[in-house]
Parts: structure tokens; C-alpha cells; sequence
């Protein structure tokens, strides 16, 4: 009989490792029979994710290590250690780390999904990536609707 739990450890799972960021899928999609994907996301200083929606999927983040400024529906938020933030769907969002050092950060993504995406996007080559045809048709699959980049960010983050 095989067993009905998994235990990853650090630097464990699926993972992609990218300019920006790299991610672990901690718990998959197959793991939760479709429930939620919990993935750990390590950002680089560099990190910055465009604004975007999910029409379908909530996204919740509890944040690990360093700051990162996360900008939900017309708000700015300085997320560090210990703070969780929850984005129900429909709810425009983006994010950019903070005060120049690495963060790092667990994802649940509902319902799972998310790391089809990942998985697809690591297949992919710079001429993919540049395609925005086959762009927009991944991002659609996956419930991810651009919105633009990131929005001015005030002086004064709540």
C-alpha cells in the first residue's frame, strides 16, 4: 500500500529557477486532487510581477523572508515576515520586492492549477516566451488575465 502523505524538505520538489525567481512546488495539483497548489517562491531583488487577475482561482501568500510591496486593488501593502495576504478572484494584483534584498514566500493557489503553468513555462524557449499569441493562450488556460505593469508605487506603503 503506498503512502497517503508526502513530506518535502528544503529545496525539495519541482522547481523552476528563473531571472526573477525561483519556485517550488511543494504540494501539486495531483497531490490535492485539484483542491490548491502550494508552491515556496524565493524573489530576487529583481523581482516584479505585472498587474493581473484570476477570474476563476484565489491566491493566498504568506510571507517567509524580506519585504515585498504588493499592490491589491488600488492599494499598496509592505508584506514582511509573518504577514499573510489573501487575493479572492476577480481582484486585480501585482507585487515587487522591497528594500533590495532576496524574499521569500509560500503560495496557495486555489483551486490547484498553478503549477501546470510552471511546468509549461519551463519548456519553453526565448522565441516562446516572445510569442505573444502563444502568450496570451497559456495565460488563458491557467486563468491569468494581464492587466499591465506594475502601478507607481507612492512613498507611503500601508
Amino acid at each position: 500500500m503506498s503512502k497517503r502523505y508526502a513530506t518535502l524538505g528544503p529545496g525539495e520538489g519541482p522547481n523552476y529557477d528563473w531571472e526573477n525567481d525561483h519556485t517550488f512546488v511543494k504540494v501539486s495539483a495531483e497531490d490535492t486532487g485539484g483542491a490548491y497548489t502550494l508552491m515556496e517562491d524565493n524573489l530576487k531583488t529583481s523581482f516584479a510581477l505585472g498587474l493581473h487577475r484570476h477570474d476563476s482561482h484565489a491566491e493566498t501568500f504568506y510571507f517567509l523572508e524580506g519585504e515585498v510591496d504588493f499592490y491589491v486593488d488600488g492599494d499598496w501593502h509592505r508584506c514582511g515576515p509573518g504577514t499573510t495576504m489573501h487575493v479572492p478572484p476577480k481582484v486585480p494584483h501585482a507585487c515587487k520586492v522591497a528594500g533590495g534584498k532576496p524574499a521569500k514566500m509560500l503560495m496557495i493557489f486555489q483551486p490547484a492549477g498553478f503549477d501546470g503553468f510552471l511546468a509549461e513555462l519551463g519548456t519553453m524557449d526565448d522565441a516562446d516566451f516572445a510569442d505573444d499569441a502563444k502568450m496570451a493562450a497559456l495565460n488563458g488556460k491557467y486563468d491569468i488575465v494581464p492587466m499591465g505593469p506594475v502601478p507607481p508605487h507612492p512613498d507611503d506603503v500601508k
